[in-house]
């Protein structure tokens, strides 16, 4: 693999680790437990990369790495400290020998309440750490990075990382092979808008033609997942299908391929469940455990909406409320998000936050269709070739990266510029189509938006640029604001929280009473859409 950069191995953790049976005496000092907290604090602190000790929030917390399964962080209790300041010294208490009048040293368990007090301790300086890397770290000159360890530059635990050979300067030709490679392995996906062709009995997407759409966000999509341990900010990946007809249509399967070849391993799912905040802390606690990616699953026939996810993808770190708890916790991200549904749509905040990818097998039953060696074949394959493809986007993106002078640049993308240049210029300069351009679309269905829409091109008509009382607005706008008849107080806190707002060519303004006894008004001014 190019560029190595080794950490510290399994099998060198393992040899420091093994040292700790040539443990320090570690004194209690009964009239002054604070000092023996300290003392065990610092020990823990010598040996805390090769015993997987870090600090996440500020708090201990231990890096668990079982074979073949994805690494998770656990947040340590007292019951875990109290092993690990065993693992790292021999705790003692000092005895006079009332015989001989000689101190003696007594081996003693770690005392409970010092343990307890270290759980909450604000003296710990342990390294950070934000998660787990299980793919080459990348560096915006194309440096391809492949670590095993803890790696201080980007405070990430990385390991089982694939051999990779990506060309040292790739040419525009090594990274249009790697496109097609990608594109043949994924030509069964019913890309909604994708022209298709039949081979072998197959319905394939033609991809001698440029992708469309949809096939290019999923493009986007692979590769954000690739880069993702590497870039602090990066949009979600939303896949979708019909209402109904949709089920089937390989929408999870996609997702859960696209992370075989970011980490090694289909991440595992969730749904969003039924109680108001649920979603919330689910994401919350997801985050907590700090995988490789966040899979929301089956989020059918919703108008999505989570002000945690929202956070989570632009702002890192965020605050995240801890479930079951008020505590709150800062989120430092380095997850990959996904979500799936059937006539999913999301609110105006989250889908500039996402790239969207339709599916559409165009039939009544795309369970029955044909897919070579099934679901289980395919992802099986899929990590089979996992080098293979990680090479070819790696090759697409070390190209991009090397030649950005010369890339295509797509439509402006706020908060996520270097993700732009690092992911979506590359493909862009190969033919793919903006993913950013769709977003916009996505926005213009949210029905919220539709209802604001409706709301301002009706009070246009009935009070054109006049200013009104938001109470004494016309009965047709009343009853787009408040079908329900709800009252004159929801009507006007309705209108007031929608100024400045704007959508469908105006922007709602507010002028303030006049006098004592005045009323606020309300008046639509025309503005560039």
């Amino acid at each position: 693999m190019n560029d190595m950069n080794r950490g510290i191995d399994d099998a060198a953790a393992a040899e420091m680790v093994s040292h700790a049976l040539d443990r320090p005496d570690l004194v209690e000092h009964t009239g002054d437990l604070p000092a023996t907290q300290r003392a065990a604090m610092r020990l823990i602190e010598a040996r805390a990369i090769p015993l997987r000790v870090f600090a996440r929030d500020g708090l201990p917390t231990r890096l668990m790495t079982p074979a073949d399964e994805p690494a998770r962080f656990h947040r340590m209790t007292h019951h875990g400290i109290t092993d690990l300041v065993h693992t790292v010294s021999r705790p003692i208490r000092m005895k006079v020998n009332k015989q001989t009048g000689e101190t003696e040293t007594v081996p003693v368990t770690f005392p409970e309440r010092a343990a307890k007090a270290m759980m909450d301790s604000a003296e710990w300086r342990l390294p950070a750490i934000d998660g787990v890397a299980v793919t080459p770290l990348l560096e915006d000159d194309g440096t391809i990075r492949a670590v095993e360890g803890y790696d201080h530059a980007t405070r990430l635990w990385c390991s089982r990382v694939p051999d990779i050979r990506v060309p040292t300067r790739p040419s525009r030709a090594d990274a249009a092979q790697g496109l097609r490679l990608i594109r043949n392995v994924f030509a069964t996906f019913p890309f909604a808008d994708a022209a298709r062709m039949t081979a072998s009995d197959l319905d394939l997407v033609d991809t001698d033609l440029p992708p469309c759409d949809a096939e290019s966000a999923f493009l986007n999509g692979l590769m954000t997942a690739i880069a993702k341990p590497s870039l602090d900010l990066t949009p979600g990946l939303m896949v979708t299908a019909p209402d109904v007809s949709g089920a089937g249509s390989g929408k999870g399967l996609l997702v859960q391929a696209i992370c075989a070849i970011a980490y090694g391993a289909p991440p595992a799912a969730f749904t969003a469940g039924t109680a108001s905040g649920e979603l919330d802390k689910r994401i919350t606690s997801a985050l907590i455990e700090a995988g490789n990616a966040i899979f929301l699953d089956n989020v059918n026939a919703t108008a999505l909406r989570s002000d945690t996810l929202a956070s989570v993808i632009t702002e890192r770190p965020a605050w995240g409320r801890v479930y079951g708890e008020t505590r709150m916790v800062l989120l430092n991200s380095t997850a990959f998000v996904a979500v799936t549904g059937n006539g999913l749509s999301v609110s105006e905040d989250l889908a500039r936050r996402f790239l969207a990818c339709e599916l559409d097998p165009k039939c009544d039953d795309p369970e029955a269709r044909d897919f070579p060696d099934g679901r289980d074949g395919f992802l099986a394959t899929i990590k089979a070739q996992r080098g293979e493809l990680l090479t070819a986007a790696l090759t697409i993106w070390r190209w991009g990266r090397q030649n950005e002078a010369s890339l295509t640049k797509g439509k402006a993308f706020g908060s996520f510029e270097t993700w732009a240049r690092w992911v979506r210029d590359p493909l862009l300069a190969l033919g793919c189509a903006d993913p950013v351009e769709a977003i916009a679309r996505a926005k213009a269905r949210d029905p919220r938006r539709l209802k604001l829409v409706e709301m301002f091109e009706q009070w246009w008509q009935d009070h054109h640029n006049y200013p009104v009382p938001a109470a004494r607005v016309s009965e047709a706008v009343k009853g787009i604001i408040d079908p329900q008849n709800r009252g004159r107080n929801y009507i006007v806190s309705t209108v007031n929280a929608y100024v400045g707002t704007r959508a469908g060519g105006f922007v709602l303004t507010r002028q303030d009473a006049e006098g004592r006894w005045g009323h606020a008004t309300y008046s639509l001014k025309q503005v560039e859409s």
